[in-house]
């Protein structure tokens, strides 16, 4: 009697080990998903970051031509 119940927990044992591997695997799968969105996200800061700096650049270099042709006249 007791010799099936340990062969039956042992199959049910075998079943949860399984499942939690499937469940691994998926978190797995999840968590590369978001890495790869939190990087898109950073690349995608980074790079509004340079535009608005080098936007800014223009912006200070135009102003100060505009400074020095003032002074000018």
């Amino acid at each position: 009697m007791i010799m099936p119940m340990l062969r039956e927990m042992r199959g049910e044992m075998r079943e949860m080990r399984s499942e939690m591997h499937e469940m691994k695997q998926q978190l797995d799968k999840l968590e590369s998903g978001q890495k790869t969105i939190r990087q898109a996200l950073t690349a995608d800061t980074m790079m509004s970051k340079f535009v608005t700096g080098d936007f800014e650049e223009r912006i200070f270099e135009l102003e100060r031509k505009v400074e020095a042709l003032s002074k000018g006249n």
